[in-house]
């Protein structure tokens, strides 16, 4: 399939020197934004727990060497106030969550924790902060008060999913809004808040338990059938580096332009790329080859949305920020890197490699 047509850029100018805070660095999409900082030249202090899975593309990529790396909790303020303070970002970006719909039954209290007072605190030490920087909250494409039918998702919809996952992350965006209005005002001296919503990032390097792909390659490694528990339902998958670009873009925009990016902006893929979990599962089955299968897993699981779709139109009508991989690519891209991870190959380099690529190819 050929490639889409070019999307919007980043100023590798921008980003030369700049000092950016970026919560979560030990995570799956935090571990691939911290090598692509690293590539552009940016100064990153990376605050987090340690890596949440093993293996970590975090460890696998030898992400440690690019960042000033802190291990501490968000739900740890004066700690959060203290390196935040240290690092005097110009860009703040904050990942830091729990991040599994699952999860999110079993234990609801860390999930409201983390996701709801974790966002609290992050703008806590943002106000202590007192200058001008640009803050990105990453929250998730789950945080809309669920329907039933009609399109994507657009980003002035309510907020509050129906899980303690989705409504903490809807619950995350709420709190966006009321510091924003309430302690960063649009008067072009303080901080310039935005929130980014984006669809399901896939990608190399994610081990994350109760997630699609992480699973798909532990099954096919192990040369059994990949249980799955919700073939039937559809999610917006996209290239990890997608949204990570949007997140880049976002902060851009905030820096050179304040407050008139200061809103909620949704990341996600074109409508024919929300596919079916099945859809997926077939098509790495017969990349993968040998004996790689799935099936129904046919136990009770809790409640998940059976449609998710987000309308991206005003990422792409005011940042010029378009989709530059195919879902196909995308799942071509992954299968390459866990095929390499299989062999034995280094990944970190392969996870570089992929970076660059995808820099080329959203600039051709």
């Amino acid at each position: 399939m050929a490639d889409r047509a070019p999307a919007g850029t980043l100023d590798r100018a921008f980003w030369k020197g700049r000092r950016v805070f970026l919560t979560g660095h030990t995570g799956f999409k935090g571990s691939w934004l911290c090598l692509w900082l690293d590539a552009l030249g940016a100064e990153v202090t990376g605050y987090a727990l340690e890596p949440p899975t093993h293996p970590s593309l975090f460890e696998q990529a030898g992400v440690l060497a690019t960042v000033r790396s802190i291990t501490a909790d968000i739900r740890d303020l004066p700690r959060l106030v203290a390196a935040v303070a240290d690092c005097r970002p110009d860009v703040v970006i904050h990942m830091a969550a729990q991040s599994v719909v699952k999860r999110g039954y079993a234990d609801p209290v860390e999930t409201y924790s983390s996701n709801v007072m974790g966002t609290v605190h992050l703008f806590e030490a943002v106000r202590h902060l007192g200058t001008r920087c640009s803050v990105v909250n990453i929250t998730s494409d789950k945080c809309y008060a669920h329907r039933t039918s009609g399109g994507g998702y657009r980003e002035d919809e309510p907020m509050g999913g129906p899980d303690p996952y989705s409504n903490s992350k809807g619950c995350a965006e709420l709190v966006t809004t009321a510091y924003r209005h309430s302690f960063f005002p649009p008067d072009g001296h303080g901080p310039a808040v935005a929130s980014a919503r984006a669809g399901n990032a896939i990608g190399g390097g994610d081990w994350t338990p109760d997630q699609l792909i992480p699973d798909l390659v532990r099954a096919f490694a192990e040369a059994r059938p990949c249980q799955i528990r919700s073939p039937d339902a559809i999610r917006p998958w996209q290239f990890v580096l997608e949204p990570l670009r949007g997140y880049l873009m976002l902060a851009e925009a905030l820096a050179k332009q304040g407050q008139a990016f200061a809103s909620g902006w949704n990341f996600g893929p074109a409508d024919t790329d929300a596919k079916p979990v099945s859809w997926i599962a077939d098509r790495l089955v017969r990349a993968w080859g040998g004996t790689a299968s799935w099936a129904r897993d046919r136990a009770a699981h809790p409640p998940e949305a059976s449609v998710l779709r987000l309308d991206a139109a005003k990422a792409a009508e005011r940042l010029g920020w378009r989709p530059a991989l195919s879902l196909e690519q995308a799942l071509d891209w992954c299968v390459e890197w866990y095929r390499g991870w299989d062999r034995g190959d280094d990944v970190g380099r392969l996870t570089r490699s992929q970076i660059d690529r995808y820099e080329r190819l959203v600039a051709t």
